[in-house]
């Protein structure tokens, strides 16, 4: 029997079609903005906690990632 399923390897490329095209979708629908501000901590307590969790995950890391970009000392918010 011959294999005509289009995975070579390692992933499964619908399943990957099937998300990006979700992904786009879900961008072009207006929504991150709104998506954004509902993730934002809701309290400097938050904040504090989302940044320890952080900090206790980045320590598990093998190093940091050079495309990530860190807030500045004093700086509030998490845009780049």
């Amino acid at each position: 029997m011959a294999n005509t399923s289009k995975v070579k390897g390692e992933g499964n490329y619908d399943a990957a079609e099937e998300y990006n095209e979700a992904q786009q979708e879900f961008v072009k629908s207006g929504k991150v903005e709104k998506a954004k501000r509902e993730a934002e901590p809701k309290s400097d307590a938050e904040a504090k906690e989302l940044e320890e969790a952080e900090d206790v995950g980045r320590s598990h890391a093998k190093e940091e990632d050079p495309a990530v970009q860190r807030k500045s000392e004093g700086q509030t918010n998490r845009k780049p």
